[in-house]
């Protein structure tokens, strides 16, 4: 008889679950300030270390410390935190509309805003973002109408995509913002396609790609890996770790690996990971990434480590599956508060003028969803002709749609 025993597979599992109380105490943290900064032109191999630490600016005491810190004025900082409490005014004001029955479905980016704020300060126009679902910060930290995108969430008759993409789908190329894609990790390879295209005309605009952990999964995710290694694309590939997907932790995605920034370095990708928790350690990594991509040196990497505060979805409830005190022991905090303790250290903020900021917000929000009401909601009308569903397919309609749209009556 054989001794040989029956094989079974590792299936990985959180480390809690609903009804456990969360310690994150062993949950490596390094210090604020503690990492290197390297010049731009630096080889993958000369800074394996960053794709395994943590690049962190503020500390625990709300000052910012090390070599990735003083790239902002204060009035910078204060804009930041502006961008931060608008996405999260935002986000409220929607989810609630979806309760409502205005809108059939809402992603909030709570406790994620550092991310997208940050970041979006250091692109320029014509730079073109392949985004996923939590990156509405880089529309509301510009000038992008806020009104067009409420219109845009409740697919009314002002809606600028005439209700032809799902809600928090967003598209607008003048803002950079290429059209949020409901199948995961497409924006990678589309992403480092538009890098290699702007190289080739001789163009001086970059592209950044978003991406969430549990798409790294996917094949579209080392597909762009290999070409932007091997074209070096000016492109920076953005990996949010939020550590869940829609109800499997980061571990399921990540397998063996020590961390997502390292599968960056056997691509030959400079890759970092970054607090995505700071919005301080945010930016400045974000320029570092983008100055090597306007050199021509290549792509980056970054992995943001942040923590999604909310539900994946408002169709999920993620207390089926995390503990539920998960979030508030997060060991790398609310990027908004931390930002406002930085100020508030600094003597240029209150928590008097933080309260007026908030309400401020508040009533901006408000004021936008009352005008884009005025176009209609998703529950109400009106909405855009079925007839446009056949509009922007081809650039001329060809005869054959012509038929079709009007064997259907338009």
């Amino acid at each position: 008889m054989s001794d040989m025993k029956p094989l079974s597979l590792y299936v990985p599992e959180p480390e809690f679950r609903p009804g456990d109380k969360p310690d994150f105490s062993n949950v490596p943290i390094p210090k604020a300030g503690a990492a290197p900064k390297p010049p731009v032109d630096v080889e993958a191999g000369d800074i394996r270390d960053l794709a395994y630490t943590i690049i962190r600016v503020l500390n625990r005491e709300g000052k910012a410390v090390g070599p990735w810190a003083d790239m902002l004025t204060d009035d910078e900082v204060k804009a930041g935190l502006e961008d931060m409490m608008r996405v999260r005014a935002f986000d409220a004001r929607m989810l609630m509309a979806q309760r409502q029955g205005k809108t059939s479905f809402y992603m909030q980016a709570l406790g994620e805003e550092a991310i997208a704020c940050a970041f979006s300060k250091v692109l320029k126009p014509g730079d073109m973002n392949f985004p996923t679902y939590r990156q509405q910060g880089l529309l509301l930290s510009t000038d992008y109408p806020m009104v067009d995108m409420i219109n845009q969430i409740y697919s009314n008759a002002a809606d600028p995509l005439q209700g032809r993409q799902l809600p928090i789908m967003y598209s607008s190329k003048e803002h950079g913002f290429f059209t949020i894609s409901g199948n995961l990790a497409t924006q990678f390879i589309q992403g480092v396609g538009w890098a290699m295209a702007s190289a080739i005309k001789g163009d001086t605009k970059i592209a950044t790609s978003w991406i969430g952990e549990g798409s790294t999964a996917e094949n579209d995710f080392h597909s762009a890996l290999v070409f932007a290694s091997t074209y070096r694309a000016p492109v920076v590939l953005n990996i949010v770790n939020n550590q869940w997907a829609i109800s499997t932790f980061q571990g399921i995605a990540r397998g063996k690996a020590a961390t997502f920034a390292s599968r960056g370095l056997g691509f030959g990708i400079p890759s970092l990971r970054v607090d995505g928790n700071d919005y301080l350690a945010v930016y400045a990594v974000a320029k570092w990434a983008v100055e090597r991509a306007r050199k021509g040196l290549g792509p980056t990497l970054i992995e943001h480590v942040t923590y999604r505060m909310g539900g994946h979805s408002t169709s999920d409830d993620p207390s089926a599956y995390r503990a539920k005190e998960e979030s508030t022991s997060w060991p790398l905090g609310d990027p908004v508060e931390r930002l406002k303790d930085y100020l508030i250290k600094r003597g240029v903020w209150s928590d008097a003028r933080h309260h007026q900021m908030k309400e401020m917000l508040e009533v901006e929000v408000a004021e936008a969803q009352k005008q884009a009401e005025k176009n209609g909601t998703l529950h109400d009308g009106p909405h855009s002709s079925p007839a446009t569903m056949f509009d922007d397919v081809y650039k001329d309609m060809p005869l054959h749609l012509r038929r079709q749209r009007q064997e259907a009556g338009f």
